[in-house]
């Protein structure tokens, strides 16, 4: 399955011998440059171009194209190199464009050499630039990884070998350019737009780059708007019904099927940006299943909705299904408020004048307001539950079919389950429901990489049978629901690619923990102790502030040699007994700055508790997705004013399938020296 990455994501290849297939669109000059661990090019003969198109392990294009195909062999090259960048630049001295903004997105594809692919990346972003780093393949603990960089120079060629302390480097870029400007001519003219058919079906869709439009988030996702508003009393389920297209569907401008106007009659280049759902149509779903007899609705089919992956169209169908359950239960309560509405006007009409107060009159007038309010509420009731029971049966194919990360834990996927290769689009963290619809289990899922912390909240809560637990009942249900969510974590992410830490100050959370702890996938044993919490909070810290600085110096790879670079999640358990101001700062600078460089904040805590701080934990508080380890209805939709019951994601009693999970992690991190 193709990894599909976004600017610098990072994937294992599989195999030395490999192919580059680079796509622009428009005649572009392929490279490649061979450095050292620090990336450091040491001459002229360390960089492959159209001139000097063959190295050791290494054979470039002879011309500029629209089209290359790049062959790369890992073992051939020598073992000072350590780092194999793939360059791209935009010819000199003719009649194309001068800059890659001006032209379609290049796209990158690594394969092996039956065809697979193995990582792509498609280089979004990009203005003034001439000249660009497009991917760089490199060692790490003896084994190689693809990289996806993206670094684009307005200064060309000569500046982005500057860049890599070529010597002489704006002689090598006038002599690259001679060499292409006697092929020019010969070079492979843009493919018609009508027939991208060397773009293959990809997974997961990149993080948008910086202007580019951003895709409607899930309600429930806590980076995104929710669902749209409220239709009128009895409306349709938007996907089944003519009032609300599905985007992307037959209905809707741009999809699959509808000409555009602004699409090229023929010829012209193709714009190989990944496919945006508001701007693009991705390909049409799956055949669907032959049509139901007449008069019965359509007969669910798993992934009938649009997307680029298999993946894709179930997370699209998954949000389409919160969205119609959204819109009937909003439809359905409208209706009713209405019907209550007309029935308290027409009663206060009949009450207000005197001569129907009392008598035979009066009587028949409240029993006909009564007799109409019933049948307005039970046409509303039969549309919810005509809509409902539609989704309930598209549920009923559509659970079977999700992957591991969409999953529950009790689906037979799971006992199939191997380590991935590449990170999926979302994960889920529970299933929302409305008390109208009790029957539809939705599942929460959130996308990755994660944008905000969570807070299991651990305390006192009502269960959806009225019982309550005590206080420490609830923690360890917490820190129970803590686990489950950080194992799935581990499990859908490549081996090595999540780390988790665990604060335990006072060793209160040793049963729960046990799971995480037997398999040996953390990185530590659970920190204990005042000098434990402050070791890893000290050290996840000083994470953060690196690779914030060397962002902003325009040097990510600039880190410390040995700096772990995966994904941090840090379990905090108890909070905040054991926690003195120190380490509630660093917890408030973790939630508001870890996500973005890649570390994240798990509390297990009751709120309550922690009042002594004061308004100092506000912050922290609000910057965390609340979770509970009951079912409790806290999740507020503001667009259709619905508070959705959440029910959190756990193991069933009495399952091994966790234990399973993590062994088969534990290993494959074992086998990568992680």
């Amino acid at each position: 399955m193709t990894a599909e990455l976004t600017r610098g994501q990072n994937h294992p290849l599989p195999r030395a011998r490999l192919e580059i297939r680079v796509s622009a669109g428009t005649p572009v000059v392929a490279g490649a440059t061979l450095g050292d661990e620090n990336g450091t090019i040491h001459g002229d003969d360390r960089v492959a171009h159209p001139g000097a198109p063959t190295l050791p392990g290494l054979e470039v294009s002879r011309q500029a194209a629209a089209d290359h195909r790049l062959a790369v062999d890992l073992d051939a090259v020598s073992d000072e190199v350590h780092r194999v960048s793939v360059l791209l630049a935009l010819p000199v001295g003719g009649r194309g464009p001068a800059r890659f903004g001006a032209v379609a997105a290049p796209f990158v594809a690594v394969t092996d050499l039956d065809g697979d692919e193995v990582a792509s990346y498609t280089i979004t972003g990009l203005e003034a630039e001439s000249a660009v780093v497009a991917l760089e393949l490199y060692r790490r603990q003896g084994a190689w990884k693809v990289r996806a960089v993206g670094q684009g120079y307005a200064g060309g060629l000569a500046e982005l070998l500057a860049d890599q302390q070529l010597p002489q480097a704006h002689q090598l870029a006038a002599s690259i350019h001679e060499a292409v400007a006697s092929g020019l001519a010969r070079s492979i003219p843009a493919p018609p737009a009508a027939a991208p058919a060397h773009r293959p079906d990809h997974g997961t869709a990149p993080q948008a780059g910086p202007g580019a439009p951003v895709p409607p988030a899930s309600p429930y996702d806590p980076q995104g708007a929710s669902a749209p508003g409220p239709q009128a009393p009895g409306a349709a389920p938007g996907r089944h019904g003519a009032q609300q297209p599905y985007p992307g569907g037959p209905g809707e401008p741009g999809a699959t099927g509808q000409p555009s106007a602004s699409a090229p009659a023929g010829g012209g280049p193709i714009d190989y940006s990944h496919p945006r759902r508001q701007t693009t149509a991705p390909p049409p779903p799956p055949p669907a299943a032959p049509p139901a007899e007449p008069g019965q609705p359509a007969r669910p089919v798993a992934g009938d909705a649009t997307g680029w992956s298999m993946e894709e169209r179930l997370y699209n169908q998954v949000w389409g299904m919160f969205e119609d359950l959204a819109r009937t239960t909003a439809a359905y309560r409208s209706a009713v408020d209405f019907a209550d509405s007309r029935m308290e006007k027409e009663l206060d009409q009949a009450l207000s004048d005197p001569r129907s107060r009392i008598g035979g009159q009066g009587d028949t007038t409240r029993e006909a307001a009564r007799t109409r309010h019933g049948h307005l509420v039970s046409q509303a009731r039969e549309v919810l539950d005509r809509d409902v029971a539609q989704l309930v049966a598209e549920a009923e194919v559509v659970e079977p079919a999700l992957p591991t990360a969409f999953a529950r834990w009790d689906n037979p996927v799971w006992h199939a389950y191997r380590v991935p290769m590449e990170i999926p689009m979302a994960l889920r963290l529970g299933d929302l429901h409305l008390p109208e619809a009790d029957r539809i289990r939705i599942p929460m899922l959130i996308r990755l990489p994660l944008e905000r912390g969570l807070w299991i909240d651990s305390g006192r809560s009502a269960s959806l049978d009225g019982s309550f637990a005590d206080s420490h009942e609830m923690r360890r249900l917490g820190l129970e629901t803590a686990v489950a969510h950080a194992a799935r974590l581990l499990a859908i992410y490549p081996a090595g690619e999540f780390t988790v830490h665990v604060i335990d100050p006072a060793g209160s959370g040793a049963q729960a923990l046990s799971p995480l702890v037997q398999s040996g996938v953390l990185a530590a044993p659970p920190a204990q102790g005042a000098a434990g919490t402050a070791d890893v909070l000290a050290r996840l810290t000083q994470r953060v502030d690196l690779v914030q600085m060397a962002l902003r110096g325009g040097a990510p790879d600039a880190l410390p040699p040995g700096l772990d670079t995966s994904q941090q999640l840090l379990i905090v358990n108890d909070f905040p007994h054991g926690f003195d101001d120190r380490a509630v700062n660093q917890l408030r600078y973790l939630a508001d700055e870890g996500p973005a460089v890649g570390v994240h904040l798990m509390m297990v805590a009751d709120r309550e508790e922690s009042a002594g701080f004061g308004p100092l934990l506000d912050p922290l508080w609000r910057s965390l997705l609340r979770l509970t380890p009951v079912a409790d209805d806290h999740l507020a939709d503001p667009w259709v004013g619905h508070a959705w019951t959440y029910e959190p994601s756990l193991v069933p009693p009495g399952s091994q399938v966790l234990q399973q999970v993590l062994s088969q992690v534990a290993a494959a991190r074992r086998s990568w020296g992680r």
